[in-house]
């Protein structure tokens, strides 16, 4: 059997990232999880795993508590070998109706704690000459839906951080993995994983509808959260990991729907691409 690896897994609390920290202890990995509530954590995931298991105590917009973190990891268990940036909550609203709060703190916790995180633990992977990075996006930083303008920026921004990211660091050994889920059986559709507008405009009633459309999926969704480790342990094994996965059939719909689109345009549109050569 292959040697356990040790996990840092960020918003571990609930939905993808406490199901994937469970599932993974459950197959014998050793996991460090972030949460704003370690003694919440701790809770949640139960005392049967001993040592195995170190929660901890993260404010993931704060790169000395990041670093802290790390130092904590590296003590317990002697390296960090994958890291699943998973934290993050929806923010949903017209870009009209967003106002500069509402935008900014959406991309601090989507896209700049990812950042945080990964400057952190790259000194660690380069030293040891390995390393995984999943970075989890959203099949909305691919495919953006209605009513979800700033949050698929920011999940298109992790798109391209991750893919540049994972040409730098491939003379290291560390692979990065972009994994972008569709709708998965989580508390993601909750009123406590989303934001919405404060300020709502009469006239985007189209986007009220996609949000309620959203939520009325809340225990009805296609994917099994439960089945995500299996995943990404077997990417973690394969000898030519791949830089971008979709999660659930209605993801890869969804991603097969836009690349036809964007091989139809590209051809469409050809000629005015050619036209400005010399």
């Amino acid at each position: 059997m292959e040697k356990s690896k040790v996990w840092y897994i960020t918003g571990a609390s609930k939905g993808l990232g406490l199901s994937l920290t469970k599932q993974l202890l459950r197959k014998g990995q050793k996991v460090a999880a972030t949460s704003r509530k370690a003694d919440a954590l701790s809770e949640q995931v139960g005392e049967e795993y001993g040592s195995q298991f170190l929660p901890l105590e993260v404010d993931l917009t704060s790169e000395s508590s990041i670093r802290a973190s790390m130092k904590a990891v590296i003590n317990h268990f002697g390296s960090i070998d994958v890291v699943v940036n998973n934290a993050g909550y929806g923010t949903g609203g017209a870009l009209e109706e967003l106002d500069q709060k509402e935008i900014h703190q959406s991309f601090e916790v989507n896209f700049f704690a990812v950042i945080k995180v990964i400057q952190q633990v790259l000194p660690y992977m380069r030293k040891q000459q390995s390393g995984h990075i999943f970075n989890i996006s959203s099949i909305a930083g691919f495919a953006p839906g209605t009513g979800w303008s700033v949050y698929g920026a920011a999940k298109a921004a992790i798109n391209g951080l991750s893919e540049g990211l994972a040409n730098e660091l491939k003379p290291f050994g560390v692979v990065v993995t972009i994994v972008s889920p569709g709708w998965f059986r989580t508390s993601f559709a909750k009123e406590d994983s989303i934001e919405l507008s404060r300020k709502q405009i009469s006239d985007y009633a189209h986007v009220r509808s996609a949000h309620e459309k959203f939520k009325s999926t809340d225990g009805n969704q296609i994917g099994d959260p439960e089945k995500v480790a299996d995943v990404l342990l077997s990417i973690i094994s394969s000898t030519n990991p791949p830089i971008n996965i979709f999660l659930g059939s209605d993801a890869y719909a969804r991603a097969s729907s836009k690349i036809g689109e964007l091989v139809k345009d590209n051809e469409r549109w050809k000629h005015l691409s050619f036209s400005t050569d010399f």
